[in-house]
């Protein structure tokens, strides 16, 4: 037999597991998202139109990788975007400290669809051409296009050769790469 006690403890559960705070409705609603940079702190694109996608680039800021975050009508092709990071920050970016260890370098990208890999030919480079910043170009290279749905993890090559690149850690990979070998290098936003 159930007691007074009982049941007003078992109806006070009910009424707590079934209240959420938020009011039942009969129909759907449209849901209004803000139309501002996804990483709040930033306000590199806080000039730049207001577009229906966001598009990441990994930038530099302090010998770190740096997520800038533009606006675009539509998701350009990966190549297009590739491109776009390799012609390095707007002013803004520049104004908050953000830039690139790509200027000058030619890369051309191709995307497997079916693996969600993408591959990018780095073209030859100068015999005296060492760069203490190659880890955080191939970081930005690789955090930039995997921030895309379409693409997983990003191999190099040179003349159809598969490279060996740094990692975040330091140590040399063929495998093809994720944003997370490169996670001791993203700093703040």
């Amino acid at each position: 037999m159930i007691t007074v006690r009982g049941a007003a403890t078992l109806t006070a559960t009910l009424l707590l597991l079934t209240s959420c705070g938020v009011p039942a409705q009969d129909e759907p609603h449209p849901v209004t998202l803000p139309r501002r940079p996804l990483n709040a702190t930033s306000s590199a694109t806080a000039t730049d139109p207001g577009g229906e996608v966001a598009q990441v680039l990994c930038l530099v800021r302090d010998n770190r990788l740096a997520q800038s975050v533009r606006r675009a009508a539509a998701m350009p092709a990966a190549q297009q975007q590739l491109d776009q990071l390799i012609a390095g920050p707007t002013p803004a970016e520049q104004a908050e400290g953000l830039t690139t260890a790509l200027a000058g370098t030619a890369l051309a990208v191709t995307v497997t669809p079916e693996v969600a890999v993408a591959t990018v030919e780095i073209s030859e480079t100068e015999e005296n051409a060492a760069r203490s910043d190659e880890v955080l170009a191939y970081g930005q290279i690789v955090c930039t296009l995997t921030s895309r749905a379409d693409i997983a993890a990003v191999s190099f090559h040179r003349d159809g050769e598969l490279l060996q690149v740094p990692r975040g850690d330091g140590t040399l990979s063929s495998d093809p790469l994720q944003a997370a070998d490169y996670r001791t290098l993203i700093g703040p936003a």
